[in-house]
């Protein structure tokens, strides 16, 4: 039997869901088989990443070691680990080299020299040759070493400014990788390459015969997979407005289109070792998933009568990350609204039917139910211009508790511009909605997930389309009668923490507080010191410089920074090199001169996005603290 709620004001509810638990739980970044039927997975504990590997014989999971450290440091990380042929390939987090483990049992050594930073490692199949993307000084190569480190690394391809998800065709006698150069960025323009592979005098192999099968500088490649067979090289393009998987027959060069739904099949290329499709093993199907509008679903193409099919239409889930194909089934990070993150595997049934789901590991303890989580809810509006913006919406959500009158809205801006707020869990957004507050997650003009031409619209308007679409993002649930006007709150980190101050400038007193997390301020210091991944990523979403230095100027809030009178809490990395603690020092001593409140929290040893238990724990409580006495108690 229900017990009745208490009526209380929204934002002082009190919550289950403590900053300690969202400070402690696991964040999975990446799962893959190894062909004897082992699962291996990475998750961050805290700020160090962990292997874990469940047996392929069945038992507990075990960490594959615990003196290591796992996390590639390649622009943004990802490609962090290989499983294959009975041994684990990792990037160690400190010295950036690739050390081999074997699955069973040993200790972990040392494949690469200890200079720069490798990521992407990718074992031949015939387990002795290890390809792997190096970043050294700035020079970005595509290099290969012996599996077991034996020799010094060799470069097979440099030239270019980027290189991304390197992979062997099944007889070892090919490769093909993705390559792009300044000032583009992966969603904006990319290359498919593929090359034979011969060998010297010495047994090294070289590469030759290097040929481009895909791309130019207006369209995005993403994930080159051969099929098992080797007949096939499939790839993501958005050629067609839409990233589409598409099969390459190698035999004669025809190309075919595998999906056609108006719907994302690939990601912005954030990250090495990113994945939205995989052959079955026998190399009759590919698994993948597909985004429409955030939401993430699974299906598989049949190669042979070109049919596809949705898989796993359990309505938990409606995120779906790391597809991976194998002996067990498709593994995969999960979750839904109200479904905290999971690593799953799914086994397709036989004939038309359901499938099995296996649970392998759980991020949180859950121990809340479903229904205590709030649903995101797929909203879209028009803009301030009258073009359609889209968003995620929260109500707020308690068992215990019942509102009086209308929640106060924080309106949660993406970082990376070019990212999106999908119906995966959110944590931040459950911490608030279990409080009282109502959360709208922007997806403005620019964002992934909607197509080619919508993720374009940024494009020379960063600063502009991101602040209208969240302004009148909150001025649509106004309008609807669904949040207090009085109580509106916007929040966002990096690019989002960007929005935040523009929005505050551009805005004064349409948002009753903000919240900036490590956000840029100055966007000549951020072409001048940011990291390679992005030193022209403004290019594109601003001009070129110097020809745009007015405009560089006027996007750049520090030289507005005194329009800010609303109240602000500011949360910055201290280690931070891609938007460094100068950005919002400079902020906060505008604040401190002209008396306006606010809070500055620097953390010790965190860098671009915050990984440490006691930092998050810290941070949640901070904000609740800030809320509740700039925003409830205005």
């Amino acid at each position: 039997m229900n017990e009745k709620r208490i009526k209380r004001q929204y934002g002082l509810w009190d919550s289950p869901i403590s900053s300690r638990s969202l400070g402690r739980g696991l964040n999975f970044r990446d799962v893959q088989w190894d062909q004897s039927g082992s699962l291996v997975w990475l998750e961050n504990r805290s700020d160090r990443g962990v292997l874990m590997v469940q047996p392929a014989e069945g038992g507990a999971a075990r960490e594959l070691n615990s003196e290591y450290s796992v996390r590639a440091r390649v622009g943004y990380g990802g490609g962090d680990f290989y499983a294959g042929n009975g041994w684990v390939y990792f990037a160690e987090a400190k010295s950036g080299r690739l050390y081999r483990q074997p699955i069973d049992s040993g200790t972990a050594k040392p494949v690469t020299p200890a200079f720069g930073n490798s990521a992407s490692p990718k074992l031949s199949p015939d387990g002795k040759w290890l390809l792997f993307v190096r970043t050294y000084e700035d020079q970005d190569t595509l290099e290969i070493v012996d599996a077991a480190g034996e020799q010094w690394p060799q470069k097979l391809v440099s030239g270019e400014d980027f290189y991304m998800q390197p992979v062997w065709s099944p007889s070892g006698d090919k490769i093909a990788w993705i390559a792009w150069d300044h000032p583009n960025m992966p969603w904006d323009g990319t290359y498919l390459r593929s090359g034979k592979l011969s060998f010297d005098v010495v047994g090294y192999p070289l590469l030759k015969e290097v040929v481009t099968l895909a791309g130019d500088d207006k369209t995005s490649i993403f994930q080159p997979e051969f099929s098992p067979d080797g007949r096939y090289l499939a790839y993501v393009s958005d050629q067609s407005g839409w990233w589409q998987i598409y099969l390459r027959d190698l035999e004669n060069g025809e190309v075919r289109q595998v999906t056609k739904a108006s719907a994302e099949h690939g990601v912005p290329g954030w990250a090495q070792g990113m994945r939205t499709y995989g052959f079955s093993s026998d190399g009759k199907q590919i698994y993948f998933t597909r985004n429409n509008q955030g939401i993430i679903s699974l299906w598989q193409y049949d190669l042979a009568s070109a049919e596809e099919e949705q898989l796993l239409k359990d309505e938990a889930y409606s995120f779906m990350d790391q597809i991976s194909p194998g002996p067990g089934g498709i593994a995969m990070i999960a979750s839904g609204g109200n479904v905290p993150s999971r690593l799953i595997t799914y086994t397709p049934a036989v004939e038309k039917g359901i499938g099995a789901v296996s649970v392998i590991r759980r991020g949180t303890s859950e121990e809340l139910p479903g229904e205590a989580y709030s649903q995101p809810e797929p909203i879209e509006w028009k803009g301030m211009d009258d073009g359609t913006a889209y968003g995620l919406f929260y109500s707020p959500n308690n068992m215990g508790f019942e509102g009086i009158g209308k929640p106060p809205l924080v309106v949660a801006v993406h970082g990376c511009p070019t990212g999106q707020a999908k119906t995966d869990f959110d944590p931040r957004s459950q911490y608030l909605t279990s409080r009282g507050y109502a959360v709208l997650d922007v997806n403005y003009r620019g964002s992934a997930g909607f197509g080619r031409e919508y993720r374009n619209k940024l494009q020379g308007n960063w600063g502009i389309f991101d602040v209208q679409d969240s302004v009148s993002g909150a001025q649509f649930l106004v309008d609807q009668g669904r949040v207090d006007a009085k109580r509106i709150v916007i929040m966002g980190g990096s690019a989002g923490g960007f929005t935040v101050l523009k929005a505050l400038e551009d805005y004064p007193g349409f948002f009753t507080a903000g919240i900036c997390l490590f956000g840029v301020s100055n966007q000549f210091t951020l072409a001048a010191n940011t990291h390679k991944f992005e030193t022209h990523y403004s290019v594109s979403l601003i001009g070129p410089l110097p020809e745009a230095s007015d405009l560089y100027r006027e996007r750049s809030p520090i030289f507005f920074v005194d329009q800010i009178k609303d109240p602000i809490a500011v949360f910055q990395g201290e280690d931070d090199v891609v938007v460094p603690r100068a950005q919002s020092d400079e902020v906060v001593a505008s604040l401190e001169r002209r008396g306006i409140p606010h809070v500055y929290h620097v953390y010790p040893g965190e860098g671009h996005g915050f990984r440490k238990s006691e930092t998050i724990e810290h941070f949640f409580n901070e904000v609740e603290k800030f809320l509740t006495q700039y925003v409830i108690f205005t």
